[in-house]
C-alpha cells in the first residue's frame, strides 16, 4: 500500500494544489471576467470593458462565436455584438474555454497519453454534455460545455505534482482490473476528481462546475437537486470514453445506468444521437479552440 493512503486526504488534496504552480491559476483577465459574471449586478458594459482589454482573448472569442460551432447568422465583428447575441454566462465560458487549451502541454507520459490527449477529450466532453443538454432542451447547454471542459482539470494538477504516480496508475488502468479513480486513491491517496473540485473552488467556478470537477464519476453521490449537470457530463464522459476521443482510461468499465437516465429524464435516443454526432462535434469544437 503506498504511503500515500497514510496521510490525511484533505490535508494532502490541499498541498497538492497549492505545489502547483503552472496551471494554479488562469490569466487574470479570466478570473475577473469569472468574477463579473458571477456578480448578479454585472452589467454587459462593464464585461465588454474587461473583456476589450486583451486583445488575444477578444481574437478567441470572436473566432468562437463566428465558427459552425454557433452558427450564428452573419458575421460577429465585436464583443459587444457577442454579449447582446449570447448573453454574459456564455461569453464567460467561451473565455474560459478559450484561455485552456495553453494548460494542456507536455510531453508524453506514457503509452497512450499526453496531456494534448487530455485536452482531445475535454473537448469531447465538453461538446457532448452541451449536444445533449440542448436535446433536452435545457437552458444550461453553455453551462454544461464548461462543465465538460473543465471535468478533467484534477488529472492535470496530479501530472504537475506526482507525474511518476499517475504514469503508474495510467500504465494499471490499462488492464482494466481497477477503476482509475481506486488507482488513483491507492497510489495517490486521493483521486482526480477530489483535486479538481480543489482547483475549481480556487479559480471560484461556478458552483455547480465545481461538482461536476469533484463529482463526474459518481453523480448518484448527490442530492437530486445538484445532479443534473453532473449526471450529464457523467453521460458525455462515458461516450467519449467508449468513442476513444483522446484519454479515455478515466471511464474504463463506466455504464450507463438505466435507472439513473430515467432519473434524469434522459433519453436514451438522445445519447445514440450524441454519439453518432460526436466526430463531427470535435472537430467543429477542435478547429475552433485550435
Amino acid at each position: 500500500m503506498s504511503t500515500a493512503v497514510l496521510i490525511d486526504p484533505q490535508a494532502r488534496i490541499a498541498e497538492t494544489v497549492k505545489k502547483v504552480t503552472t496551471i494554479a491559476t488562469l490569466p487574470e483577465v479570466t478570473n475577473q471576467i469569472i468574477r463579473t459574471v458571477e456578480d448578479p449586478r454585472s452589467t454587459a458594459s462593464q464585461l465588454h470593458k474587461i473583456v476589450s482589454h486583451d486583445p488575444a482573448l477578444v481574437t478567441r472569442i470572436l473566432k468562437v462565436v463566428n465558427s459552425a460551432f454557433y452558427g450564428l447568422p452573419g458575421q460577429i465583428g465585436s464583443i459587444e455584438r457577442a454579449i447582446v447575441l449570447l448573453g454574459l454566462n456564455a461569453v464567460k465560458n467561451l473565455a474560459v474555454a478559450a484561455s485552456l487549451g495553453q494548460l494542456f502541454r507536455g510531453a508524453k507520459l506514457c503509452d497512450g497519453f499526453t496531456p494534448k490527449d487530455l485536452w482531445t477529450h475535454c473537448i469531447a466532453v465538453g461538446v457532448a454534455a452541451r449536444d445533449l443538454a440542448r436535446q433536452m432542451k435545457l437552458p444550461m447547454a453553455d453551462e454544461a460545455f464548461l462543465a465538460g471542459m473543465i471535468h478533467d482539470m484534477g488529472i492535470l494538477v496530479a501530472l504537475q505534482v506526482y507525474p511518476e504516480e499517475v504514469r503508474r496508475v495510467c500504465e494499471a488502468a490499462k488492464t482494466g482490473a481497477q477503476g482509475f479513480c481506486d488507482l488513483e486513491r491507492e497510489m495517490l491517496g486521493m483521486d482526480h476528481q477530489q483535486l479538481g473540485m480543489a482547483l475549481a473552488e480556487q479559480w471560484k467556478f461556478p458552483r455547480s462546475c465545481q461538482l461536476v470537477a469533484g463529482h463526474h464519476h459518481r453523480p448518484g453521490a448527490l442530492s437530486e437537486q445538484n445532479r443534473l449537470l453532473v449526471a450529464i457530463v457523467y453521460v458525455a464522459d462515458t461516450i467519449c470514453c467508449r468513442s476513444k476521443h483522446g484519454f479515455n482510461l478515466t471511464a474504463i468499465g463506466q455504464r450507463l445506468d438505466a435507472a439513473e437516465l430515467s432519473d434524469i429524464k434522459l433519453d436514451p435516443a438522445v445519447i445514440e444521437r450524441t454519439a453518432a454526432n460526436l466526430d463531427e462535434l470535435v472537430k467543429t469544437a477542435s478547429d475552433m479552440l485550435s
